[in-house]
């Protein structure tokens, strides 16, 4: 008949009815008939899928209300993988025209039970032949014996599952074997209720209650469609086995336990599983955007933190919106591409964070004649050795270019991306060996999976929720999981120790009671592209010398550290979106190290990255903003390599250290923070200020007993080579800019070096050194435009002053009732006094240019005393002296001083010429920034005891 002679839908309606034999005739008869066949996916195809006893919902037990993309090709595949266990032969092929004359194999198939041919299973076997069909009519069939199974054979349950109940222990001796729509339950000698050493065992449609399936090498199973109820799976040195769409529920211990490295001696089905896992493969794709839509899949919006906090600023006269206030508005175009948490955080909140100009700390506001009269004593101070960072700050063009390098740096890779670059993750990723887990469910026990003794697991699409754990892997194994979904955990989510490794990536994990993955004692996998939140506890914790590669993942919402390194934990931690965490976004304690690079860590409410108690990471070109607290803590004892990294617009500090820490911090980018751009006070930290343990059931004692042990001594080389040792900690080569007070903040009590920073635009004073038991070294800086006065001195404090440039400061340049020395600085333009100083101060001020616009040069009040020499001094505006002294002190010496006053408008213009204007750095500050990229940082000890910035750092007041 002409398929044109009838409508389609009239056709389908006919072909509805079909058997199976006659719907693949008509596939058969031409090209128009077939499409017409294939048109029925969602009628006749799915009828039959579905009516099939032996088989389940193709998206069963994960999904099982979401239909297949094709009945078709479901019930082609249920179909297929039937006959895969008869697959096997051993005849001898000596000639190809055998084959022509090989007779079939003739199965027979005999009824076992109540009304069947045989009254026993076990009599039944005895009488089968190879590839015979047992099947086991509805009813309890139970074996008093252990039964071996010698011959290949198919059992197989008539009715519904649950229909045949089989009490038995089954022994496989033969090559392959088939069992399915059988109930097992163990007989009553034994827990093992099936068991094989060398053969192939496949299961289809089966439950499994109480019992155990034992595999053992060079044996091998497939387990497709199964429920495993109290039930486990021991796996041991096997080469290749697949366990697909199985539920497992209640598990008293672990419900699947794969011991020992996959064996060389395979089994002939190998060859065909491994055909079958290639086939099956979900290939790695793109992601799609709504994966990554939080607000609807986890429920970002809804976490405890409420609504997502967000900044706008403004750079020079163009608004930009950024995250987190760090650059230009594309600057995580990555988070947006489908993202909310991009969304989100794009959004401005200006009760929140004020929107910032640029310039706005740089002056007062002035009248046009005050404007004009300055302009007149200006002397051009901008071609110092920092003048670059500088115009950066002030160049919103530049500026915007960097932003967007920093937001292609910063953007988060997709799965894809990883396996591109990174071979060894893309091996790992392809690799089929040990035991292949697919769309399995894990649920309501104690234990999902437990590898040990170099077994290796690959796990994918598969459900772990509401277990005490969901993975183990141990002793040199190795696990592969691939888009999982890890939840509601009573312990940490995957837990590695004793040198375990392989691949994590695109998991979901999220809402356990302990850390989402726990790495230790040696292990090192790679943790890429997943989405780790919403924990009780941290989302990574790395402990006791564990490692691994951390990238690309998005982890944010936990209750505790985002991150967590300790006991010489040594991560490389890249790439990630670290944010809206109830505590730090990175935490390194107890001799934890690690390298830190090129992560966005932002809005988490205590430090971006808090380092204490011997924590010595690499932290290096992060994007660290919009925390609710500091953006990078450094508390007791704690050390660090600080550098390259972005610190904006987080609540409290950028930098906040205790004395008691020694951090080497670089050429960091520190500004629009609410309070100090660094502060360093005297607080030692109390015992309960951080989460000393985040194990729980899983304590760090025995990591805590060997924190002194032997490290990988190629890490070791590494972090010696990357920097130099020094005994005081350094500020060098930041710029810090448009923070809410002090730009430097200084209550100390041990020694500290500052150098060659730009310290620019804050809203307080540029550096305030209220406490300082040791001397403090402020050299070579650049400090300009701040509200208040360039550089405070407070009483009792020693501060060395040497090279630095300090121009114009809304108030004094420098104010000093401390000791020590003020050599060779150029202090110009502020709009108060050049130098002050106050009450008892003892200062030496030798070879120094001062200018103040409309006061002194010079002014010495109260008992003031010292040396004041060898100082060009020149007038400003105004027609005061240009040096006063109004004190009392009989040991204040003054001599050798230049008073200058200025006749015309040339020689404004010669006064720092030379030298040039400071400061002045040997080699340029990029030669200096290369050169101290090199540097080690060690420690100083020491207590603390001081304020902060109305009454302590919001960090202090958090604690």
């Amino acid at each position: 008949m002409e398929v044109s002679g009838l409508p389609v839908e009239l056709w389908r309606l006919i072909l509805s009815y079909l058997h199976l034999p006659d719907l693949g005739r008509c596939s058969l008869v031409c090209r128009t008939w077939n499409e017409l066949i294939l048109s029925l996916d969602k009628t006749r195809w799915r009828q039959l899928c579905l009516a099939c006893l032996e088989h389940r919902h193709p998206n069963w037990p994960n999904q099982p209300g979401v239909e297949p993309r094709s009945w078709r090709e479901a019930f082609k595949q249920h179909y297929l993988s039937s006959k895969t266990w008869t697959k096997n032969t051993q005849d001898l092929e000596t000639s190809n025209c055998l084959s022509l004359f090989r007779r079939r194999k003739g199965r027979r198939q005999l009824c076992v039970g109540a009304g069947g041919e045989f009254s026993s299973l076990k009599a039944a076997l005895a009488a089968a032949s190879p590839y015979d069909r047992l099947v086991l009519l509805p009813g309890v069939h139970e074996e008093q014996n252990e039964v071996m199974l010698k011959v290949p054979v198919e059992i197989v349950g008539q009715g519904k599952l649950g229909d045949v109940v089989l009490l038995v222990s089954i022994d496989q001796h033969c090559p392959t074997a088939r069992l399915c729509n059988v109930v097992f339950m163990p007989a009553r000698f034994t827990s093992v209720v099936y068991k094989t050493t060398s053969g192939y065992a496949q299961f289809d449609n089966c439950n499994f209650e109480s019992g155990q399936l034992q595999i053992h090498a060079p044996g091998t199973c497939q387990v497709k469609f199964c429920a495993f109820s109290q039930s486990s799976i021991y796996l041991r040195n096997v080469a290749l086995c697949i366990l697909e769409n199985c539920e497992f529920t209640g598990s008293e211990n672990a419900s699947i336990t794969v011991e020992g490295s996959p064996s060389s001696d395979r089994n002939w089905a190998c060859k065909h599983l491994a055909a079958l896992a290639k086939s099956c493969a979900a290939s790695v794709q793109e992601p799609d955007p709504a994966d990554y839509s939080m607000a609807n899949q986890d429920g970002l919006g809804e976490l405890l933190l409420g609504p997502v906090r967000t900044c706008e600023i403004v750079v020079g006269e163009e608004r930009s919106s950024l995250l987190c206030g760090a650059g230009a508005q594309d600057l995580l175009d990555s988070a947006q591409e489908g993202s909310e948490f991009g969304e989100n955080l794009q959004a401005a909140k200006e009760e929140e964070y004020p929107v910032l100009d640029s310039d706005s700390s740089d002056s007062d506001l002035q009248s046009d004649d005050e404007e004009d009269a300055q302009a007149m004593y200006k002397l051009p101070y901008q071609g110092h050795s920092l003048s670059h960072t500088l115009a950066d700050i002030m160049d919103s063009r530049l500026q915007s270019n960097r932003l967007h390098t920093l937001q292609k740096d910063l953007k988060l890779k997709s799965l894809q991306q990883e396996l591109q670059q990174d071979k060894e993750a893309q091996s790992l990723a392809n690799s089929l060996q040990g035991c292949i887990i697919r769309q399995c469910l894990f649920r309501d026990g104690k234990g999902g999976i437990f590898i040990y003794s170099r077994g290796q697991v690959k796990m994918e699409e598969s459900i772990f929720r509401d277990l005490t754990y969901a993975v183990r892997c141990i002793q040199n194994s190795k696990v592969i999981m691939l888009r999982n979904d890890i939840h509601h955990c009573k312990a940490s989510g995957i837990f590695l120790r004793l040198s375990a490794g392989g691949l994590i990536a695109d998991n979901n994990i999220y809402s356990n009671s302990e850390a989402g993955v726990d790495i230790r004692k040696g292990a090192n996998p790679l943790v890429l592209c997943n989405k780790i939140h919403s924990g009780l506890r941290s989302g990574i914790v790395i402990v006791g010398n564990g490692r691994g590669i951390i990238r690309s993942n998005q982890i944010y919402g936990n209750k505790e550290a985002g991150i967590y390194i300790l006991y010489n934990g040594n991560p490389a931690v890249s790439g990630n979106h670290i944010f809206q965490g109830l505590a730090a976004g990175i935490a390194v304690n107890e001799n934890g190290r690690g390298q830190i690079t090129g992560n966005v860590i932002c809005e988490n409410q205590w430090g971006g990255v808090d380092i204490r108690h011997g924590g010595d990471p690499i932290l290096r070109n992060n994007l660290i903003s919009c925390g609710y607290s500091d953006g990078v803590v450094v508390g007791e004892r704690g050390r660090g390599f600080i550098e390259g990294n972005v610190i904006y617009g987080n609540k409290g500090c950028g930098v906040w250290m205790t004395s008691s820490s020694l951090p080497h911090l670089i050429n960091n980018q520190i500004s629009h923070n609410s309070i100090y751009g660094v502060a360093v006070f005297c607080r030692k930290d109390d015992a309960g200020d951080y989460p000393t343990s985040q194990g729980g059931s899983e304590n760090f004692q025995e990591e805590r007993e060997g924190a002194g042990g032997e490290n990988d001594p190629n890490s070791e080389e590494e972090f010696l080579a990357a920097r130099r040792p020094i005994s005081v900690a350094l500020v060098e080569l930041n710029s810090i800019n448009h923070n809410g007070a002090a730009g430097l903040h200084v209550k100390s009590s041990e020694a500290l070096n500052v150098i060659a920073n730009v310290i620019h635009a804050n809203r307080d004073g540029g550096v305030a050194v209220l406490q300082s038991n040791q001397l403090t070294r402020i050299t070579n800086n650049s400090i300009s435009c701040n509200s208040r006065g360039g550089v405070l001195i407070e009483a009792e404090c020693q501060v060395e002053l040497c090279g630095n440039g300090i121009y114009e400061n809304s108030s004094h340049g420098i104010v000093s009732k401390g000791e020590g020395i003020i050599m060779e600085n150029d202090i110009i333009g502020n709009h108060r006094c050049g130098l002050q100083l106050l009450q008892a101060a003892d200062m030496k001020v030798m070879k120094n240019r001062i200018q103040s616009f409309q006061d002194y040069g010079i002014a010495l009040f109260d008992e003031a005393k010292g040396l004041v020499q060898e100082n060009l001094i020149f007038q400003g505006r105004s027609k005061k002296s240009i040096l006063r002294l109004l004190s009392n002190a009989e040991d204040c010496v003054i001599q050798n001083n230049m008073l200058l006053t200025f006749k015309k408008r040339f020689d404004l213009e010669c006064m720092l010429i030379n030298p040039p204007a400071r400061p002045h750095i040997e080699g340029g500050a990029l030669g200096s920034c290369m050169a101290a990229g090199g540097q080690r940082v060690s420690s100083i000890t020491t207590r603390v005891d001081g304020g902060c910035h109305n009454q302590g750092s919001i960090f202090c007041t958090v604690l």
